[in-house]
């Protein structure tokens, strides 16, 4: 599998291979969704020879997908329900990306769960942890054999209990009179939006065309009498280019709908009759999580170590992420639009609420950095006569809506790899037999030969003055992609240079995510191709000037849209900190919607 750079010129082709599409000559699969089961989706089917088309309305990973907690974990929460097999499951998919997948953007990050009883508490939750342990074993060894117990990097190490004095080495930044000791588990951690990138180049580099900013409007039937069905057949959709306004029609003999929160919108889209009111449904509730950033040295603790602690109404992470700290989260039911959540004063408070109950120094308003807010689609009952019509697990849903068109929902992130397997399995069973999944075993894009570059860091770092934490950050980042990446630097020396006010972020970083990373827009750049909007206070707006600077010649941006950009960008950054400020749910909403007739209109000129 030979990389191919993902970017605006790959994405023209992919519009024009989706718009050659015919009755005649579909496409195989058209995937709607460039979230994480969509994207993942779009590399399965690729991997089984099949024609892919991915469409997605945003940018990818711009919903859900870049707003999680970003850890990719077996659920802890899951035990206390008895619910072994999930785990398990989750176990061994997050065993799968250490160890094979990505290792280059999944790896293990040790926990802290503090003790206050000193029996109740070690007794009860160790063994807890220590059923954790054994199934992440179990179901390790199922995968890959005894063997693998003695592999470097097979899994997360076990857990062990601590002191109170250990506790207070390992991480002094938490109460010390409150807790009496400690247990360490380990979990893994990921870049959720480079996660999804890295799926759609992998899908892009096996042929799938990857066309974003490209919006379903509505969907394309074939008389029953002409499809040989009982009932009209879906043999495609009509997009609208969102860069453009261009609209055409996308033929597809499959048509597999993964759009997260979206799912309810694009049902309706799918069915325009009175008459087809009791089809099969997916119903989605969306329930809000949110995440505030501060600063590292806020929170006293060794390197790469978090703490997790239960709430009355959710979990609460404190996340390691380089510089900063990332703490969480929250679980609200949301009725607004899912095209804008945000954080309110609310969330905000709860959440520095529940870290300062566990932290011995106070955190303010005046430390938080940045925030995030994510939608998880909660999914519901069906709506459905036919048991055959689905396929149902207690974490996702691949059912049948109709002919031609099949949905997935619910599930989450760590099991995004069984979900697309087991959608594209659905999906494509009925017209294409004999096609096995390979992403059980075939690493995405910069995973394969991951070790090799890793032993490098030190003549890397020595060949280009990186900082021993810059050829870290970089390899997490790349894997072996990173020859691609220097080879930017190569040739454009001054590209090694960090940006101004932009959290040690290099030049080189904004140039390739615009050459082989699809990235189109500011928003982009800041907010998924790095994580700049979550990093600094200003969210990145002192550094756009330099940003601009570097990356306009690439995208063809004049002077004109430069200033668009910028005005669009500066736009979202105000409304987010509008929303930051409201009391509710529905102000929140509001701030963030008076921001997208700048920050998403059509550019039509």
């Amino acid at each position: 599998m030979q990389p191919r750079s993902l970017n605006h010129s790959a994405r023209s082709r992919a519009l024009e291979t989706l718009e050659a599409t015919t009755a005649e000559k579909p496409l195989d699969l058209l995937v709607i969704g460039g979230g994480v089961v969509g994207a993942a989706a779009a590399f399965d089917a690729a991997t089984r020879g099949l024609k892919v088309g991915l469409v997605e309305a945003r940018d990818l990973a711009q919903g859900t997908s870049s707003r999680s907690s970003k850890l990719v974990h077996g659920g802890l929460r899951y035990l206390q329900m008895l619910d072994f097999k999930l785990v398990a499951e989750a176990l061994r998919e997050r065993n799968l990306l250490m160890t094979r997948t990505a290792p280059h953007l999944v790896r293990p990050l040790p926990f802290i769960f503090p003790f206050q009883k000193p029996l109740l508490d070690r007794a009860f939750i160790g063994s807890g942890v220590t059923l954790y342990d054994g199934l992440s074993v179990g179901s390790t060894t199922r995968s890959k054999g005894l063997r693998s117990l003695f592999t470097r990097g097979t899994r997360a190490p076990l857990h062990r209990h601590m002191t109170r004095k250990g506790m207070a080495r390992r991480f002094p930044g938490l109460n010390q009179q409150k807790f009496i000791g400690a247990l360490e588990y380990f979990d893994a951690q990921v870049d959720d939006a480079r996660l999804v990138l890295t799926l759609a180049r992998s899908a892009h580099s096996l042929g799938a065309a990857i066309a974003t900013r490209t919006e379903v409007i509505d969907y394309v039937r074939q008389p029953a009498q002409e499809a040989g069905s009982a009932e009209d057949r879906v043999h495609g959709v009509v997009v609208r280019d969102r860069e453009t306004g261009r609209e055409f029609t996308v033929h597809a003999s499959e048509t597999l709908l993964a759009a997260g929160a979206w799912t309810g919108e694009q049902q309706n889209r799918a069915y325009d009759t009175a008459a087809e009111t009791t089809a099969p449904r997916l119903k989605v509730l969306a329930s809000k999580g949110i995440h505030i950033t501060v600063p590292r040295e806020k929170i006293p603790a060794q390197d790469g170590v978090g703490v997790i602690s239960q709430t009355e109404k959710s979990v609460l992470f404190i996340i390691p992420m380089g510089h900063y700290w990332s703490i969480g989260t929250t679980d609200t039911a949301w009725h607004e639009p899912v095209d804008v959540p945000a954080p309110n004063a609310r969330d905000i408070d709860y959440v520095l609420e529940h870290a300062n109950a566990v932290l011995q120094t106070r955190l303010t308003r005046d430390d938080v950095l940045g925030t995030w807010a994510g939608l998880r689609p909660l999914l519901q009952p069906v709506q459905s006569e036919e048991a055959a019509s689905a396929k149902i697990s207690r974490e996702h849903t691949v059912m049948r809506l109709s002919p031609g068109l099949t949905a997935v929902a619910g599930g989450k992130l760590t099991t995004y790899r069984s979900m697309a397997e087991d959608a594209v399995s659905f999906a494509v069973s009925e017209q294409f037999k004999n096609r096995e999944s390979l992403t059980e075993q075939l690493p995405l894009l910069g995973g394969q030969g991951f070790g090799e570059w890793t032993d490098r860091a030190a003549e890397i770092s020595a060949t280009y003055n990186f900082s021993a934490q810059t050829t870290q950050r970089l390899l997490y980042r790349y894997g072996s992609l990173l020859e691609e990446f220097l080879a930017l630097i190569d040739e454009q020396p001054e590209l090694a240079e960090e940006v101004s006010d932009a959290a040690g972020y290099l030049r080189a970083e904004f140039v390739y995510a615009v050459r082989h990373e699809g990235a189109l827009h500011l928003e982009d750049l800041l907010e998924r191709r790095t994580r700049l909007f979550h990093e600094v206070a200003d969210r990145g707006l002192s550094a756009l000037d330099e940003i601009l600077g570097v990356v306009a010649e690439e995208l063809g941006w004049d002077q004109d849209r430069q200033a668009y950009e910028k005005r669009a960008y500066t736009s979202y950054v105000e409304a987010h900190l509008r929303a930051e400020q409201t009391a509710s749910d529905a102000e929140a909403a509001q701030a963030m919607r008076e921001a997208l007739p700048v920050h998403q209109q059509l550019l039509t000129t």
